[in-house]
């Protein structure tokens, strides 16, 4: 699987303020570029904090995209995939809306009943892990499901434990002139952090978008 996580964030690396709320970093042209980058991929994916905290639908704005991709046989709109150890996904979701295929990828000590609340309100629930979602066996799942290109969207949790397992292939960050500080403030990848054996990335192209800059990067 072909994995490529694309995120915006101030130039001092958050990517919302320390209360979590979502924040208006790029503009139109990059809005326009990542609705792009949805329509060439199988599946979109976000963490559940980022599902809690800005309701996204994580579908296609263009209908001309949406468009193209009917016309090459393929769905409307790309899949939605959540990483969510412990099904907190609220049945009432965006994402559940029935617009597009919706994964919702939990941890096996989650209780069936909360799998069953999700597969009611119309979710495809993937076991991966034991307390939490294992995602190279999750990834390896959805792949069995069609998916050989996925687009991750946050949040920085997620983005993190990606690069840890060495799934992330392309890279692309979107640098908005602004600053939003905090220590708490989420950043582009949170979780543990790296000491040591830091991944490799290389500069593939930079470019200037609305008033910020484009930073794509090939993932070693």
């Amino acid at each position: 699987m072909h994995v490529v996580v694309n995120a915006a964030m101030s130039a001092d690396g958050k990517l919302s303020t320390r209360r979590r709320e979502q924040v208006a970093i790029s503009g139109p042209e990059d809005f326009d570029r990542v609705d792009a980058l949805r329509a060439d991929v199988d599946a979109v994916m976000v963490g559940v904090g980022t599902v809690l905290a800005d309701n996204p639908s994580l579908t296609l704005d263009d209908p001309a995209l949406v468009r193209e991709r009917e016309d090459a046989g393929e769905s409307p709109h790309p899949a939605r995939v959540v990483a969510d150890s412990h099904a907190r996904t609220p049945p009432d979701a965006k994402l559940l809306d029935g617009t597009a295929e919706t994964f919702v990828l939990v941890a096996e000590e989650e209780p069936i009943e909360h799998r069953e609340t999700l597969e009611e309100a119309g979710a495809t629930v993937v076991v991966a892990g034991e307390n939490r979602v294992a995602l190279p066996e999750a990834l390896d799942e959805l792949a069995s499901h069609g998916v050989e290109r996925l687009m991750v969207e946050g949040g920085g949790e997620l983005i993190f434990s990606l690069f840890d397992a060495g799934l992330v292939d392309e890279l692309s960050v979107f640098v908005a002139p602004k600053i939003i500080g905090g220590r708490d403030a989420p950043t582009l990848a949170d979780g543990d952090g790296f000491v040591g054996d830091f991944p490799d990335l290389e500069l593939a192209g930079v470019e200037r978008i609305d008033d910020g800059v484009l930073l794509e990067y090939d993932c070693e």
